[in-house]
């Protein structure tokens, strides 16, 4: 997952919404954010400073509606081994999406959240 010198980062934090277009709009005019890049209306990414807001229209909705922070790691699958071996959970293995592979884990205390990464 990662080195003992450079800690993973969170890639972005995830919210699911049924409507992405609406979706940019509130957080563009509410907090300013800017878009970093669009799928249509399945994603968009939006720049909030040192992280970025992902928006996950129904069809890109992993989590089942659950806001989560995404990890980016270089390994999928041997991130979900650590992630099993240190008490947390597999909601949902790794699987190639439209731009990255990706799997749905759970901390030990039921946290939700995202692990992806290169295809």
């Amino acid at each position: 997952m990662s080195s003992e010198n450079a800690p993973t980062k969170i890639g972005n934090v995830l919210h699911p919404v049924a409507d992405v277009g609406a979706a940019v709009a509130f957080y563009h005019d509410t907090f300013g954010l800017g878009l970093k890049f669009a799928d249509g209306d399945r994603y968009a990414a939006l720049d909030a400073g040192s992280t970025t807001l992902a928006l996950a229209g129904p069809e890109e909705d992993v989590t089942g509606g659950v806001p989560a922070a995404s990890f980016k790691v270089a390994d999928v699958a041997a991130a979900l081994t650590a992630i099993t071996d240190a008490g947390g959970s597999v909601m949902s293995g790794a699987e190639q999406g439209p731009h990255e592979v990706r799997a749905v884990a759970r901390d030990p205390w039921g946290n939700t959240f995202v692990v992806y990464g290169p295809r």
